[in-house]
């Protein structure tokens, strides 16, 4: 195990090159274990993969440019990769590692890792006493990938607790996108494929907290209309807002928690039943229809008997065609499949000659669906 070393320094002492690096090695281990145990690791910035329709001279086929933008990101280790422009793809690169490929329309991965590089300017500003160089420039490396490469990324482990930033040849890839190649030229990008997709840096903590009092989470780094966002707010009085943006940068409210537990949703609430609880639903139903479960229960929680469903139904006695004509339901049942039974006799006496029949009729229905609670009451 290795403890970090502080460089100390005293008056009179004659400082070596040792020294000095080691006072800088020491700021970036700091840096690089803030980096990848407080975080993790991915894109912070920018780096995505944008296209441009071309046209191709010599046969006249469309394709496109691809250029990877400025951005940064943090890779496991804790080393920053700083990409301060942007970078136009180099079909030669791709053609050199995949060229040999039969035709496919899969899409190839595209990498980002860290690369150092000495400065080619010279003068004293490059290069010391001895012709050695005094700056190491932390550069990039935009590298394709095979098929299936994608899943390298996932295989990656990070360094040991006390190790530094791990520096070149040491390579950690950063999945940047995927391009698609036909017939020696860009043809398509893509931000996932076979399941992988673009990493993106977060954080690692168990307390976020807000210093004015409210705290936003949205999907995107910008506010956009329609977007959705959960505000936390600790204002007079504190609740908690799920809702979407509007044009204003405001959020119109879909759900609220106040702080006294009532809970308002602007919608339909639908969902599991929970235990000890009951939904109902009720309507008019005629003869053979099917009745409805209440919103939020399944088929397949009757089924099974998670949910036991209680149905109750009144028939519905119509006017008399006649003064004289008497009706009386004659059944009024649902079945094992909630479909109702309804028929209605009729009897008009003064008819010549008298006669009895049945007819479909109607019943006003309700369905209560119920769980039971457990011994302890939830």
């Amino acid at each position: 195990m290795t403890v970090p070393v502080r460089p100390a320094f005293h008056e009179g002492q004659v400082l070596g090159a040792a020294d000095l690096a080691a006072t800088v090695e020491h700021a970036r281990a700091a840096a690089a274990r803030h980096a990848r145990l407080l975080h993790d690791w991915g894109i912070a910035d920018g780096l995505g993969l944008t296209e441009e329709n071309r046209t191709d001279p010599a046969g006249g086929a469309r394709f496109v440019e691809v250029t990877v933008g400025a951005g940064m990101a943090i890779d496991g280790t804790g080393r920053e990769i700083v990409v301060p422009a942007p970078v136009v793809l180099a079909e030669a690169d791709f053609a050199a590692v995949n060229g040999a490929d039969q035709p496919t329309t899969e899409p190839y991965p595209v990498f980002l890792t860290a690369a150092e590089r000495t400065p080619r300017t010279g003068g004293l500003a490059s290069c010391g006493v001895n012709g050695e160089p005094t700056r190491v420039e932390e550069s990039h490396q935009i590298l394709f990938g095979r098929l299936g490469d994608e899943l390298l990324v996932a295989e990656q482990r990070p360094p040991a607790v006390d190790d530094p930033p791990a520096d070149p040849p040491s390579r950690w890839l950063v999945l940047l996108g995927f391009v698609q190649w036909t017939d020696g030229h860009f043809t398509d990008v893509r931000p996932a494929a076979r399941g992988v997709e673009v990493r993106y840096a977060g954080v690692q903590a168990d307390t976020v907290s807000a210093r004015s009092g409210e705290l936003t989470l949205r999907t995107r780094p910008s506010v956009q209309e329609g977007q959705p966002a959960l505000v936390l707010s600790g204002e007079d009085p504190p609740s908690l807002v799920f809702g979407l943006y509007q044009g204003n940068g405001a959020v119109s409210p879909l759900m609220t928690v106040a702080a006294n537990g009532n809970l308002t949703v602007e919608g339909s609430f639908s969902g599991r039943i929970s235990a000890g609880s009951v939904l109902a639903t009720s309507g008019t139903a005629t003869d053979g229809m099917l009745l409805p479960l209440p919103s939020g229960v399944s088929p397949e929680e009757v089924a099974d008997g998670r949910v036991l469903v209680h149905v109750y139904v009144t028939p519905r006695i119509p006017p008399s065609a006649t003064e004289t004509a008497l009706q009386v339901p004659a059944e009024s049942t649902v079945d094992i499949e909630r479909r109702v039974r309804c028929r209605m006799r009729l009897f008009d006496p003064t008819a010549s000659p008298p006669e009895v029949f049945d007819q479909p009729g109607a019943v006003d229905f309700l369905v209560l669906a119920t769980v039971a609670a457990t011994n302890g009451g939830g």
